[in-house]
């Protein structure tokens, strides 16, 4: 079998196992759930499962316990290391290349506080896709490193060519960009970025990427080391299940040297990127307990299954709300450019967050208002692992009323 023809099989499975109710409602009975409305906001942060949850409760005593003694012998030594090459082999990468942080933030934050090759003069690239605090950072360079900040506005509605097209028209226009942020997954829309295209637009015209998978990981099905990225900020709190306050830094080993130690920390030799990442005191508990989320998340079949069950939930409620007057969603059908998270509008509405309110009060179903990106304010959809079909057709006829 080929490559390609595994590849076809494996999505095969994954699209059959996204339409399984009775193996989706095995995997929401893994969760402890508050009773309350409809949570179509899970891209907030993700739910621990209750084994996870109790391991995470159990490290926590440990560690309280055994104090310095565990962590100064074992932790630092040893289990440490073995946590962070799980992960390194989670994501296909070597495990010299990442280094734990507390989010994705902070990871983006570091990389863009610590690159060390611009000049003042030189350009970095934000669009208005990428994450508030990434967008921050980038103009901190400009007031400390005397570098001009383009901003760019991603044309509505999206289509693939339209996103290349941005990236090709942005760097034919500014031939002094060295630097730019790209969003795997846009945080405000959903929309999935063709992060490998615009990658190789990007390295053709001698300009480094520094990715925010925030909503990546876990969701969409990627090789990091193929995605054409020397720079990268993730988090584990989101579609990992992870406790939160984890999250880390990937780093091409050849590129190392492109990112200073933060803050000219000198603990460790110029070639380990432990000395990238902020030095703090990290959630220990936290960490042991990505063990048994690599385990829970391998078993249900990786990010894969997760991000096939999620669109799939996502096409049951957008097939219906594309037919509604007074509804617009926001975000592409192209299979490409879309995962479980997507954008409406209530069109004969002015204010959407007064919309989320009557979702809330007058159907139970929680959502979340956005904006900051061309195409206006908007409702972020985000279905989770515990989400049902019924709950999708609730929110339908949510949309239905309201619109």
């Amino acid at each position: 079998m080929t490559r390609a023809s595994a590849q076809s099989a494996v999505q095969k499975f994954a699209n059959e196992r996204a339409q399984d109710e009775a193996f989706w409602q095995d995997v929401a009975r893994q969760y402890d759930i508050e009773p309350g409305p409809i949570n179509f906001e899970h891209g907030y942060f993700g739910r621990m499962t209750r084994e996870v949850l109790r391991a995470y409760e159990q490290n926590l005593a440990y560690v309280n316990r055994s104090n310095s003694v565990y962590v100064r012998q074992r932790f630092d030594t040893r289990d440490s290391g073995v946590i962070r090459a799980d992960l390194a082999q989670l994501l296909d990468v070597s495990v010299e290349e990442i280094a734990f942080t507390r989010c994705a933030s902070e990871s983006l934050q570091t990389l863009i506080r610590n690159y060390n090759e611009l000049q003042p003069g030189d350009q970095v690239l934000i669009s208005d896709l990428d994450y508030n605090s990434v967008q921050t950072s980038m103009r901190w360079l400009a007031k400390n490193r005397g570098v001009e900040v383009i901003e760019i506005s991603h044309a509505h509605p999206a289509s693939y060519e339209s996103l290349l097209n941005a990236y090709r028209d942005a760097f034919a226009a500014h031939p002094r960009i060295k630097l730019m942020a790209l969003t795997h997954v846009t945080h405000r829309t959903g929309l999935v970025m063709p992060v490998q295209a615009i990658a190789a637009l990007a390295t053709a015209h001698g300009i480094d990427v520094i990715l925010d998978g925030a909503h990546a990981l876990g969701q969409l099905d990627f090789s990091l080391g193929e995605l054409g990225v020397a720079f990268a900020g993730f988090n584990l709190q989101k579609w990992m299940g992870a406790p939160l306050s984890l999250g880390f830094i990937y780093v091409k080993q050849e590129r190392l040297s492109s990112i200073d130690p933060d803050m000219g920390d000198a603990r460790y030799a110029p070639d380990d990127i432990l000395g990238q990442a902020p030095y703090g005191t990290p959630n220990i508990p936290a960490l042991m307990t990505l063990t048994k989320v690599f385990s829970e998340h391998r078993a249900i079949g990786g990010s894969i299954v997760k991000g096939a069950r999620l669109a799939y939930l996502r096409d049951l409620w957008v097939r219906e709300a594309r037919n509604l007057q007074g509804v617009e969603v926001l975000t592409p059908d192209d299979p490409r450019l879309y995962c479980g998270i997507t954008s409406l509008r209530f069109t004969r509405q002015a204010d959407q967050l007064l919309m989320t309110q009557r979702l809330l009060d007058e159907h139970g179903i929680f959502t979340v208002a956005r904006n900051g990106s061309a195409c206006g304010p908007c409702i972020r959809i985000t279905p989770g692992l515990v989400t049902s079909a019924d709950d999708v057709a609730r929110l339908t006829e949510a949309l239905r009323a309201l619109a």
